[in-house]
């Protein structure tokens, strides 16, 4: 058996009392207080995750520009220094390769960051696909990746910096921001995976684990807590973020999956799976992504089957009790027909099928 890779961050783990486990090849927390503990930390005060374990790939280049507008679906032209944009990788077919944001550092060079599990999928996608013009370059062990989340974080965060944070709006970063004591420096972003206000911060893995202490000092009193997978999890699923794997996957397109916004089919560029998204878009598709809220007493878990009476009708993509809302709540990929607002359906929980019905998302949504 392959030994579990760690991130730089590891070795800090154990006095937060992490409890780890095998999440793709990583040897990761899942949680450090209990998850109900550290969603509800994430929602009223600020969490901190490491999330190292995601990919960065650079792209740089004269032709770099046109090669990702080649690669991705989001419009890349209009991005600019200091601008981050989220976007999808296609198949020819519409399914997707993967999620990912991509940063332009600058002029013809960008960072794309893209899920651990896909890191390795993602770049021989990528060199595949390569043209003249173009470098690529995997730097995912040169990083650690740091999320600090929730409505404390700019304020925990800025006693560390005297970079001006602020400034800094939502999908754009400033780099290079220094941090107490830390000679690297970091790029940092306004992004997350939550649904709260929050920073990503990228630096060298030599700093990593210097940085993940210092914020969980500098955020003490405020009420920062260390953040597993189990937490990031019910976070990202109550605020409607997809997951690669469950929400999308090579067999469900973005739009599908309800992230059309990031699929640009008008721009001039031709994309993989240009042809089939823009059909989608324009004539819609034959399934949906929903939500669901159980009226049985049930959760209704990843995998599980969805019917209208005898008829199977799609399945659930990431179910849970919800930390915040304490219902029983669930996104399924349903037969379009069966996906307005108020539709009832049945579960398949362990044999049995339970009532439930289609509601809408995102079922949290941070007050500004």
């Amino acid at each position: 058996m392959a030994e579990l890779k760690r991130t730089p961050v590891y070795p800090s783990y154990e006095k937060y009392g992490a409890k780890t486990i095998d999440f793709g090849g990583w040897d990761l927390p899942v949680q450090f207080s209990g998850i109900k503990k550290e969603h509800e930390a994430t929602r009223t005060a600020a969490g901190l995750f490491d999330v190292s374990h995601m990919g960065e790939i650079v792209v740089e280049g004269p032709a770099s520009e046109r090669y990702l507008q080649k690669m991705l679906t989001n419009d890349v032209s209009k991005l600019a220094p200091k601008k981050a944009q989220y976007s999808v990788m296609c198949y020819e077919n519409g399914g997707t390769v993967d999620d990912l944001i991509v940063y332009m550092l600058a002029e013809s060079k960008y960072l794309l960051v893209v899920n651990a599990a896909n890191t390795e999928k993602d770049f021989d996608w990528l060199i595949k696909h390569q043209e003249e013009g173009v470098e690529i370059t995997n730097l995912s062990s040169e990083y650690v990746q740091l999320a600090l989340q929730g409505p404390k974080a700019e304020k925990i965060l800025q006693t560390l910096t005297e970079m001006d944070l602020s400034s800094i709006g939502f999908f754009k970063f400033d780099s290079p921001v220094y941090f107490t004591g830390i000679s690297q420096p970091a790029i940092v972003s306004r992004t997350g995976y939550t649904g709260e206000d929050g920073f990503e911060i990228y630096i060298d893995t030599a700093a990593g684990t210097k940085l993940w202490d210092l914020i969980l000092r500098a955020g003490q009193e405020d009420g920062v807590e260390p953040i597993g997978l189990g937490a990031r999890d019910t976070l990202r699923f109550e605020a409607n973020l997809a997951l690669y794997g469950q929400e999308l996957s090579k067999d469900i397109t973005p739009i599908e999956a309800g992230i059309g916004f990031a699929v640009k089919t008008d721009k001039e560029s031709d994309f993989i799976g240009k042809a089939i998204l823009k059909e989608q878009k324009e004539h819609g598709t034959k399934r949906k992504l929903v939500g669901i809220e159980m009226i049985d007493k049930g959760i209704p878990r990843h995998g599980y089957k969805v019917f209208v009476e005898d008829q199977e009708i799609g399945f659930v993509t990431t179910g849970t009790q919800s930390p915040t809302l304490k219902k029983n709540v669930g996104l399924a990929l349903l037969s379009i027909d069966h996906t307005k607002l108020g539709t009832e359906v049945l579960v398949e929980v362990r044999n049995k099928r339970l009532k439930a019905e289609v509601v809408s998302t995102p079922f949290y949504k941070r007050s500004k």
